[in-house]
């Protein structure tokens, strides 16, 4: 296994917690550097880095990392080459993060047990804070083809695919309907799943596809990689959902309960737990599915993965 070490078994298989720690950490490791002597002006880069530093299960950039071991094989260092590509996906979703918090988008004033970037800052800081990381992402995104590190051909396909899940036909259009449709009756479960494949799914799915395009997977490869990184982006979510309603503040590290005093519709609201829970574990289900051809730790992780999605506590 290339550059991260398998997760050690436990009597369920993978020891997932564990793996997804290690894995998160060597994310960390390139976040911790990634905007330094970029010439950013001392209170924005302090408002970038606060959210960015903050936490949180790097989810996406270690499915990145995980398809493009998955496809590329051990021992080819792949993985540390595609790092700051995997990077910038986290620079993205830390970016949605400070803008939906908004007073303007959800208005919440607490993220991941820290004060919202609005918050320990100011709204004016914390958008530009947001933008800031957005358009770094794409100088770290583009970097991976200096000096042939990766072929251009290979990042430059990534690059748009991650372009069109972050933009205006994904993850910025399915904020705008989940502001369109809070507060608003009769939001069918079409229109849910459709919101939340743009809003969560997105991100989550072309994590999947970017790291299978780096490297180099044949288009079949590429395909189960966007069945599966879709199925896990719709299980999240309804985790995610079921949470907001079981779970409390102090363990979510955000208001618990926001959903239902803002109106939104979820899939508990439009389902009940029980049903949204059964579907939860059928979108994992579904993921784990899309990757019968494949064996090793990469693969197992990734099985392991989508089951935890939808057990977590947070």
């Amino acid at each position: 296994m290339s550059g991260t070490a398998a997760a050690k078994p436990s009597k369920g298989g993978v020891d997932v917690k564990a793996a997804l720690r290690q894995r998160a950490a060597e994310v960390e490791a390139h976040l911790a550097d990634c905007l330094k002597d970029r010439d950013i002006p001392e209170r924005l880069l302090a408002s970038m880095e606060y959210s960015l530093h903050a936490g949180g299960k790097r989810l996406r950039p270690v499915l990145l990392l995980t398809f493009a071991r998955l496809f590329a094989g051990t021992g080819t260092g792949l993985g540390k080459r595609v790092l700051p590509f995997a990077a910038a996906l986290e620079l993205i979703h830390t970016y949605s993060l400070i803008h939906d918090d908004l007073p303007a988008m959800d208005d919440d004033d607490l993220r991941r047990g820290k004060p919202s970037n609005h918050k320990k800052f100011d709204e004016a800081t914390a958008i530009l804070a947001g933008d800031g990381l957005l358009t770094e992402a794409f100088t770290l995104m583009l970097s991976c083809a200096d000096d042939g590190a990766i072929p251009a051909e290979r990042v430059a396909r990534a690059a748009r695919a991650v372009a069109v899940a972050a933009g205006a036909g994904g993850m910025v259009g399915g904020q705008a309907l989940d502001m369109e449709y809070t507060a608003k009756q009769g939001v069918s479960f079409e229109e849910l799943r459709g919101m939340h494949a743009m809003k969560t799914g997105a991100l989550i799915t072309v994590a999947c596809v970017a790291g299978a395009v780096l490297a180099g997977a044949g288009l079949p490869d590429v395909h189960r990689a966007r069945e599966f990184g879709a199925a896990v982006g719709q299980a999240f979510q309804i985790a995610d959902d079921i949470l907001d309603v079981t779970s409390d503040t102090e363990t979510l590290g955000k208001p618990a309960g926001s959903d239902e005093r803002q109106g939104k519709t979820t899939y508990p609201s439009l389902l009940g737990l029980d049903k949204s829970r059964r579907m939860a574990h059928e979108r994992a289900a579904e993921a784990v599915s899309n990757l019968t051809p494949y064996t090793g730790a990469e693969a197992d992780f990734l099985r392991a993965l989508a089951r935890y999605i939808v057990e977590r506590v947070n």
